[in-house]
């Protein structure tokens, strides 16, 4: 499975989080140790916020831990909110268009996990994006696709629920036409304000998720592991859960999909 690892708060580099720390997500792509993936090669991508409401972007198909266009960027830029990502393929192409972060004017969006028999029924979720959104899709990943469906859900006005929406919609065409497990997930996106993340499974084995507030540096790490070995202080998030992070508050929410997708 993929790694991932997001920040909100007062502006740091780049690399406090992606490269610098004992475990940084450089270090999970070589040696992951809470996902059955060990080596996390198939790409790698980062979106930042600054001084306009969309995000900046950057990826590549290069392991993170070779590409020193990375390095030099992380070592130089700083944010306040970021998210980055080291992709584990589940089945599509290594391409950028295929790594995440993904964006979609102010909105950024990150996957890990899987969706079980995507291959089976990619069309279906194609048919999810609406005409308007499908411009968009530049990619063939499950992720990307469950993105867009979130959009056309309403996630702008609604986050919490056009992604439950958007996932039982997901949960249905794999009960349907896929395999189980139906979906796995953790999630990282953000609008530019605030952080949201998601951990949910129809098997309850959903991928690992962490949260860290940090006095020091002012800010919160949202982690798939955590960062450094000898801090004693991270938290786990519950499974089904919808988290919100804005300044240093934590709201966590019930997030269900299958109440939806067992109703349709």
């Amino acid at each position: 499975m993929c790694r991932w690892a997001a920040y909100i708060g007062a502006p740091i580099f780049l690399e406090d989080i992606v490269s610098r720390p004992g475990h940084s997500l450089i270090h999970q792509s070589q040696c992951a140790t809470e996902c059955r993936t060990a080596i996390n090669a198939d790409g790698f991508g980062i979106a930042w916020y600054g001084d306009r409401p969309e995000p900046g972007l950057y990826r590549d198909v290069m392991p993170a831990w070779s590409d020193p266009n990375l390095r030099s960027l992380v070592a130089t830029v700083k944010s306040g909110l970021f998210l980055a990502h080291v992709r584990a393929s589940t089945g599509t192409a290594t391409s950028r268009n295929n790594c995440h972060p993904f964006t979609w004017g102010r909105w950024s969006f990150m996957h890990n996990g899987q969706v079980g028999g995507y291959d089976s029924f990619r069309r279906y979720a194609d048919m999810l994006i609406p005409d308007a959104l499908y411009p968009h899709r530049k990619g063939a990943t499950d992720s990307e696709a469950l993105f867009l469906a979130a959009i056309a859900e309403g996630l702008e006005q609604d986050p919490r629920g056009a992604m439950e929406r958007a996932a039982a919609a997901f949960i249905r065409l794999a009960r349907d036409k896929g395999e189980a497990p139906h979906l796995r997930l953790t999630v990282a996106m953000s609008d530019g304000q605030r952080l949201y993340a998601m951990r949910y499974a129809t098997d309850e084995q959903a991928p690992s998720l962490y949260h860290r507030w940090s006095d020091t540096r002012m800010g919160r790490a949202v982690v798939s592991e955590p960062l450094e070995s000898g801090e004693g202080d991270w938290l786990e998030v519950p499974e089904a859960s919808f988290c919100t992070f804005e300044g240093d508050s934590v709201s966590v929410e019930p997030f269900l999909p299958c109440r939806l997708a067992a109703a349709a």
